[in-house]
């Protein structure tokens, strides 16, 4: 079980540091401090007069051109973004074990306070920017936690995040990296499990239906919590439809829609494996005679052979746009499978479309959504926006943060 740790009852103190604790200084160009100022956590190299005498992922210091201190970062010299700044502040820190603890606990409190209840028991615990805390995740199912680290910077202090997660209770913490070979290999770990605890399955609750994670093998963590309050939404929406849910993955939408009273659910993903996991998680909620089918096939090539006779269709496709320079790539393949979504809706219908690419945003997909409803030519209404959770949360000074844009459309 999580303990209910205060803050009071351990020291968190922040303290001015000495001179012994100071760290490698990086200098912004004469008035490029203007975003720092506004505190975007983010540091371009176009911005940079002076790099820190520092290696990749060393904490340093930013100073802007007079040499005041503005803030504390990790240092990514062969990134466009050279610094990621977890701390604004003009006073010099010591950033020892309390401090990222406090982080951590910080965001626990949060996540305690108005996320976990009895029904649901798996979160995110840490949201990177979100959070103030760039490069790490961690998301949370049951008394498991699994830490993606981002940039190097994180792996150098994944002790302290090890320990924090250990004081709040985590029974089973599971570590991911980009390169996790390496990543244990540099600091000559036996495995990605911490303490080499590993559980037999990991099953957690989401709004009083069970799920099963692969936490090793799966995407990202091994679960897609982002969606769990778009999943709830369906539910509202599905009694006596069909329903159609593509990039399916283990099935948390048509889970969803089968416990809302669902007359007929199509799931559709590429990866065979998903689709097994999903099978045995919708058997775990019903049983065998669910109205329930799942295809192994290209979700695209799907929708153009099928009939247009569903009531709801789900498209939560994975990122299209990684970075700027895909999106006119990206937008023409969220058009064309818009289109073919609004196609194949029954009149009267409902379309539950997304985008998780952070390079999209908001009003980039809204016209992205409008030119596909332009050529489809049906009087279309948007019923719903949808974003992200609250355990997803986006820094106000941050807004690459929110990542995750959402519509429910009605089709007349």
């Amino acid at each position: 079980m999580q303990k209910n740790v205060s803050l009071t009852s351990l020291y968190f103190g922040i303290t001015t540091a000495q001179s012994k604790y100071m760290y490698p200084i990086l200098e912004l160009k004469s008035g490029r401090e203007k975003s720092l100022l506004k505190q975007h956590p983010w540091v371009f190299s176009g911005a940079v007069e002076r790099l820190p005498d520092a290696q990749n992922g060393d904490m340093i210091q930013i100073h802007n051109h007079q040499g005041k201190l503005m803030g504390y970062g990790f240092y990514s010299p062969q990134s466009q973004i050279t610094a990621r700044i977890f701390e604004f502040t003009q006073q010099p820190l010591i950033l020892d074990k309390s401090y990222w603890m406090l982080k951590i606990q910080k965001s626990y409190q949060i996540r305690q306070a108005y996320v976990q209840k009895a029904d649901t028991n798996a979160y995110r615990l840490l949201h990177a920017e979100g959070d103030f805390f760039p490069g790490v995740i961690i998301d949370i199912y049951q008394n498991c936690a699994v830490v993606q680290l981002l940039v190097k910077g994180t792996e150098k202090i994944y002790p302290q995040i090890t320990e924090a997660l250990q004081n709040l209770g985590f029974e089973y913490i599971y570590l991911k990296t980009k390169d996790n070979s390496r990543f244990l290999e540099d600091l000559n770990l036996p495995g990605s499990w911490v303490d080499d605890r590993v559980p037999k399955q990991v099953e957690i609750l989401e709004n009083g239906l069970n799920f099963y994670i692969d936490v090793e093998k799966g995407q990202k963590t091994g679960f897609f919590l982002d969606q769990r309050e778009n999943r709830q939404l369906l539910r509202t929406y599905s009694f006596g439809k069909k329903i159609l849910n593509t990039f399916s993955y283990t099935g948390g939408f048509s889970v969803y829609a089968l416990a809302g009273g669902a007359k007929e659910v199509h799931s559709v993903d590429i990866s065979k494996e998903a689709i097994a996991l999903g099978d045995e998680i919708i058997r775990k909620n019903f049983d065998s005679q669910a109205p329930h089918q799942s295809y192994t096939e290209d979700c695209f090539d799907f929708l153009k052979r099928s009939s247009a006779d569903y009531d709801i269709i789900v498209l939560d496709p994975p990122a299209f746009a990684k970075n700027k320079k895909a999106i006119p790539n990206a937008s023409r393949g969220y058009i064309s499978l818009n289109e073919l979504g609004l196609r194949k809706l029954k009149p009267g219908g409902l379309l539950f479309t997304f985008s998780c690419s952070g390079s999209i945003d908001r009003d980039l997909f809204r016209k992205i959504v409008f030119t596909a409803a332009a050529e489809v030519k049906r009087n279309i209404r948007i019923l719903h926006q949808l974003s992200q959770p609250l355990d997803h949360p986006i820094n106000i000074y941050h807004p690459e943060g929110e990542y995750l844009k959402g519509l429910v459309l009605q089709i007349e």
